[in-house]
């Protein structure tokens, strides 16, 4: 196993918990894990990513040049990122923000997955968890982990002051509607 990704959107999305999330995950199944957050100076509202790292081996570097999945989470990302992904790999892209036309004139050998992940987010019941929608749909199609492995990792890795949070975010990596 050697699954690079990229993921991408401004500050606020929640970004970084996804990437730290998934290196979670990566960590529980024995594997070494590379996490690398970027800020922008803004924090919210200016560009995040992080890149994540997977492998039976070990890990040189947390750089990730070229990446075998990117999750981006508005159009910036994907300008930013797309070229970037390697022939064969897989664009997980937030369809509530990105417009159809936005990755139709992408050049690349890739998949591309489009997933409402805010207006799944909404029906849940807050745009918050929009981040666990795509990470859920990204582990669905990749299939490196469960998403019971996330669920499983998602109270190490959410601040406890949040733990009351858990239910909605299992609901959206599961991409099921939470009855309010």
């Amino acid at each position: 196993m050697d699954e690079q990704v990229i993921m991408s959107g401004f500050g606020g999305q929640g970004v970084m918990l996804i990437g730290k999330l998934l290196a979670y995950i990566g960590m529980a199944a024995g594997k070494e894990v590379a996490y690398m957050p970027s800020y922008g100076a803004e924090v919210r509202g200016g560009t995040a990513n992080c890149h994540v790292i997977i492998s039976n081996d070990a890990i040189a570097s947390p750089v990730v040049t070229k990446c075998d999945s990117l999750i981006a989470m508005n159009k910036a990302s994907v300008n930013r990122f797309a070229k970037q992904i390697k022939s064969g790999g897989l664009l997980v892209y937030n369809s509530s923000l990105i417009e159809p036309q936005a990755v139709d004139e992408l050049d690349g050998d890739f998949e591309m997955l489009a997933v409402s992940a805010d207006d799944i987010a909404l029906k849940i019941g807050t745009i918050r968890v929009a981040n666990m929608v795509a990470l859920g749909a990204y582990l669905r199609k990749r299939k490196l982990f469960s998403i019971e492995n996330a669920i499983e990792s998602l109270p190490s890795v959410l601040a406890i002051r949040h733990h009351n949070l858990l239910d909605i975010n299992i609901q959206a990596l599961k991409g099921e509607k939470v009855t309010v």
